[in-house]
């Protein structure tokens, strides 16, 4: 939906979606009554998820026109999708496999042409659309820095790839696409740093020269990567980086890297004081199931500590000031019990939004309703909306 200056939808990677007969029935079942509670009387603007099976069921005669013909009918539209999860998101452990197949293989380059095809599809005329993505790779599947490097290296060339692809789809559609890349703690790019130093040393020097052998001058290279890889700021994530959105947005603009779409996303935090360390860490356990990886990261002096997962802090049981864990809840609550989240990040980002505006794509991206505890559980349509309602008022 339209508030302002900003397109506002959430992502539906909150429904199931193994292979698209089963996208298209949550989608059939949900986005038109979320719609009518919203906007009865506009379009509304999907960020639609599809995993790589439902992506390639979608490539079957008809199906895509069957679909864009329902999203006509009913005053839908995608604008973004979300290509990080590849394969299946729902009942069955994702941990860090969510990064899998990952930017040095073919498997994930050809999935996402394949998405930005049906992006461009689906995309209304005169409006641009980005698809978010891993960020490269999952850092705990190399064993030193040079396999980072060499993993890095080979993510930037894939990156010029498409930024290649999507130049020429420009070139003869008219159709501006991105691909925006979502760092994420124990990603090969977690934070703002990462994201500065890989645009700098690898898709500055490797994607460039992948596009100069294609034909492009050196001088235009660089800016077309910068065109059209772009990053997906995901707000639970750099709030687990401890890094204030001024400085992020700053120095990203400084370096001339755009944010393609924000991802409006709170996480857990737990600090000192809320209780007795042992009913914290007791609510704390609450949260921890099996299906999603859900990364803690805890700051001592400068440092940004960062833990694989909620199990292996829940064994710890450390003595903490603060710490804030990768668990997308609910947006519209700031506190959990003895727990809070970064509710106020979002606000900061919000804040900064109405001086500058970064982008002009906010995406709600709370996937985790079904494995939230039972106290916070709502009827899903309902907590879609509210959180929605939540964002037009404070944005």
């Amino acid at each position: 939906m339209r508030h302002k200056d900003y397109l506002l939808t959430y992502c539906t990677n909150i429904h199931p979606g193994q292979d698209w007969e089963t996208t298209f029935n949550s989608l059939k079942a949900y986005l038109p009554g979320i719609k009518k509670k919203l906007v009865p009387d506009a379009e509304f603007g999907v960020g639609l998820r599809l995993s790589n099976k439902a992506s390639e069921e979608l490539e079957e005669v008809g199906r895509i026109e069957e679909f864009g013909q329902w999203l006509r009918e009913n005053g839908l539209y995608v604008f973004t999708m979300n290509g990080f999860p590849y394969g299946n998101f729902h009942h069955e452990r994702v941990k860090d496999q969510v990064h899998s197949p990952d930017w040095t293989t073919r498997e994930r380059v050809q999935y996402t042409k394949r998405l930005f095809r049906q992006l461009s599809y689906l995309l209304p005329e005169g409006q641009e659309g980005g698809i978010s993505t891993s960020p490269v790779s999952y850092k705990h599947w190399y064993k030193d820095e040079a396999e980072r490097k060499t993993a890095l290296e080979t993510g930037a060339e894939a990156f010029a790839e498409i930024a290649y692809f999507l130049y020429e789809h420009e070139e003869r559609t008219g159709k501006y696409l991105h691909l925006d890349i979502e760092p994420e703690p124990d990603g090969l790019l977690e934070n703002t740093p990462d994201v500065l130093s890989f645009f700098e040393h690898y898709l500055d020097m490797t994607g460039v020269n992948y596009l100069v052998k294609k034909g492009v001058p050196v001088e235009k290279a660089r800016d077309l990567l910068r065109r059209y890889i772009t990053l997906c700021y995901d707000i639970c994530h750099f709030s687990l980086a401890f890094e204030d959105p001024a400085y992020s947005f700053n120095a990203f603009r400084s370096a001339g890297i755009r944010i393609g779409k924000i991802q409006v996303s709170a996480a857990l935090k737990i600090t000192r004081g809320t209780g007795k360390p042992e009913e914290i860490w007791t609510a704390l356990s609450g949260f921890n199931e099996p299906v999603y990886l859900h990364q803690v990261t805890e700051i001592k002096g400068e440092r940004v500590i960062t833990y694989p997962d909620l199990p292996v802090v829940l064994d710890k049981a450390a003595d903490f000031t603060e710490m804030r864990a990768h668990f997308h809840v609910p947006v519209f609550l700031d506190e959990f019990g003895l727990l809070r989240s970064t509710q106020d990040h979002i606000l900061k980002v919000l804040e900064y939004l109405r001086e500058e505006r970064v982008t002009g794509q906010l995406e709600i991206e709370t996937y985790t309703w079904e494995v939230l505890p039972g106290d916070l559980k709502i009827p899903l349509a309902d907590s879609i909306t509210r959180e929605l309602q939540w964002l037009k008022e404070n944005l």
